[in-house]
């Protein structure tokens, strides 16, 4: 997908640019900090810029211009999210806004496994019409995650 699909996509979803990526980094909801330090041991100022190189990222704006957060998708449809406390503020906004970002992209499959204590992106998973499955252990502090899917283009 080009720079130019994105933005015609949606005026509060942007390619991603390590200022924005850094800006979430340090910015974290709670429950996406720990689950970036306590469920994949990283180090989220360092690690998530170094992500948003890898793959395809975007970052999402609300409408009062903050930044709420960004999403990657890498090889093989693995997908990720992580968000600013700015989406607590505009919780429909950015449910619909994810929403177009799923729908615009051409990838047949999409996976990843989320923090099972994450309970804001489980319901946000859900919403976007994603399937939960089984709950296993993972990451340095055997932690319990949950594995998610979705068919995009059927």
């Amino acid at each position: 997908t080009s720079t130019h699909d994105i933005i015609s996509v949606s005026k509060y979803i942007h390619p991603c640019t390590m200022e924005a990526a850094y800006q979430v980094a340090s910015q974290l909801r709670e429950d996406d900090l720990r689950e970036c330090v306590e469920g994949h041991g990283i180090h989220p100022t360092r690690d998530i810029p170094l992500a948003s190189t890898a793959g395809f990222c975007v970052s999402f704006n609300v409408p009062d211009g903050r930044i709420a957060g960004l999403a990657g998708i890498h090889e093989g449809g693995r997908i990720w999210m992580l968000c600013t406390p700015a989406i607590e503020d505009f919780p429909h906004h950015f449910a619909r806004e994810a929403k177009r970002f799923i729908d615009s992209r051409p990838e047949p499959f999409l996976w990843n496994i989320v923090d099972k204590r994450n309970t804001v992106h489980l319901k946000l998973l859900k919403f976007l019409g994603f399937s939960l499955h089984e709950v296993s252990l993972y990451g340095p502090n055997k932690l319990p995650f949950i594995r998610f899917s979705k068919c995009v283009h059927q």
